[in-house]
């Protein structure tokens, strides 16, 4: 944990917080905190500063807040991902928030299995939860929007297209398409990545008339958590 990051629940005053569940066990037991010590905090949603120690006791620790500066800025990107397998989901979602990307759409795919969508990692608590140990890691606070699109076709050919206009529209894909351009790009992307074994030609197609240019990163079939720190590094 490399930022505590702080809900509004958390204060009981404009600059004190009380804490008393995961964060302060990590603080005990990870961080081996003393009264006195200062850590680097952040607001969900707000202000990244500091936080002093006045009080740590088994089951609840005190904090005197200091906040002043804004967490970092978001790549310029939306990431359309197709449905990964539920073990690699906690991954992704993990993975972009720590590298700032500020939207995902999770998307259907003729080789997504149905049962990946009964996961209860898409509940809102779980994908909330594992969008903070991301926030943690990459010292940042404002949350990721998710949002989940079971229907590709409707997607594709309604929204799509109003979300890649002014874009770099982008498909990232395994075949004879010409190479992921390297960055730093100088406008927004619109990133679509496929499952594993890739989109299939009629997905390819739709997703194309809708904006979006296929590239790919070689002959090495990725899986879909690599795939997207190697695109995202590559961009930018």
């Amino acid at each position: 944990m490399n930022l505590l990051l702080l809900e509004e629940a958390d204060f009981v005053a404009p600059d004190r917080v009380l804490l008393n569940d995961r964060r302060l066990k990590h603080m005990q037991e990870v961080q081996g905190v003393a009264v006195g010590d200062t850590l680097r905090v952040g607001r969900m949603g707000g202000l990244l500063g500091s936080a002093e120690v006045l009080r740590l006791e088994p089951r609840e620790a005190e904090l005197r807040v200091q906040l002043a500066h804004p967490a970092p800025d978001k790549l310029p990107l939306t990431l359309v991902l197709a449905l990964p397998r539920p073990k690699m989901l906690r991954r992704v979602f993990q993975t972009i928030a720590t590298m700032g990307v500020p939207r995902l759409i999770l998307v259907n795919s003729y080789r997504v299995e149905k049962s990946f969508w009964q996961t209860p990692f898409l509940l809102p608590e779980a994908i909330r939860e594992n969008l903070i140990l991301g926030l943690e890691q990459a010292r940042d606070s404002v949350l990721p929007e998710v949002i989940i699109e079971k229907r590709l076709k409707p997607f594709a050919e309604d929204r799509l297209p109003a979300i890649t206009a002014g874009t770099l529209g982008l498909l990232g894909h395994p075949g004879d398409y010409p190479p992921c351009p390297r960055g730093p790009v100088q406008q927004p992307v619109t990133l679509a990545i496929g499952p594993e074994g890739g989109w299939i030609p009629y997905e390819v197609e739709m997703l194309a008339r809708a904006g979006l240019q296929p590239v790919q990163l070689g002959e090495r079939i990725l899986r879909v958590e690599t795939a997207v720190t190697a695109l995202l590094s590559r961009l930018f």
